[in-house]
């Protein structure tokens, strides 16, 4: 489903990513480690369209998609949950919601029936539908921002370190959700700070040293592999 064949991007004169290739399939978890400042971010906002890159080519259903505008992307079915609490704080759960779905906006039925689909996933945003979502709390926050991605009807959805500031028993919640999404089809990239968790959720895994990737496999092989483990799980 999505391909980067040798990608390379920079901010200025500083290289960020550098011949950076993975691949994920239709239907599974991937995810992307690495410590801070590898590339990880970098490389999903190449996905997107925010960051254009330098060479290289990024594949998407057999269309290359490099070089498309964020709305062109967003409209061949990828949206990005970006890493931060970025939501607009002095609008609603639910115009926060109806945004995300901007691309779909003429359809208002099956808009309805989107949010709808988000507070079920996310009971929790129901309750609190005409709140600002400035006043939710951490979890709930992170909450509306898959729940808005969703609403641009995505079949990949990129996360980029989702579990961030939360407490261990909303980074469960929040990894069943991830399961959830991805049994009902949706083919997802996984950034991660947890790359235990990652792992263990995911079934291909792609790990990041400065810009470069270092380490690629099974998820199930890098956890049992020496370097990774010393690493990056702490083992």
């Amino acid at each position: 489903m999505l391909k980067l064949e040798g990608i390379s991007a920079s901010y200025g004169a500083v290289q960020a990513l550098e011949g950076v290739s993975l691949e994920v399939e239709a239907g599974k978890i991937a995810c992307l480690l690495g410590a801070n400042g590898a590339g990880k971010s970098s490389t999903l906002n190449c996905i997107s369209g925010v960051v254009p890159i330098r060479s290289g080519a990024i594949w998407f259903d057999g269309q290359r998609i490099d070089g498309r505008s964020i709305e062109q992307i967003v409209r061949h079915g990828i949206a990005q949950v970006p890493e931060g609490r970025e939501i607009y704080p002095e609008m609603s759960v639910a115009d926060n919601l109806v945004l995300g779905a901007w691309i779909h906006r003429r359809d208002t039925k099956q808009v309805r029936n989107d949010i709808a689909r988000v507070y079920e996933i996310f009971p929790r945003l129901k309750e609190r539908e005409q709140q600002h979502a400035g006043t939710l709390s951490g979890g709930e926050q992170q909450m509306l921002m898959i729940g808005r991605a969703l609403m641009s009807r995505p079949r990949l959805l990129l996360m980029d370190e989702p579990s961030l500031g939360l407490s261990p028993v909303l980074v469960e919640k929040l990894f069943e959700v991830i399961e959830h999404l991805n049994q009902t089809g949706l083919t997802i990239l996984l950034v991660e700070q947890n790359a235990q968790l990652a792992l263990k959720t995911s079934e291909y895994g792609y790990i990041l040293e400065n810009g470069e990737m270092a380490f690629h496999g099974p998820s199930g092989e890098l956890r049992s592999n020496e370097k990774v483990r010393e690493a990056y799980l702490g083992t």
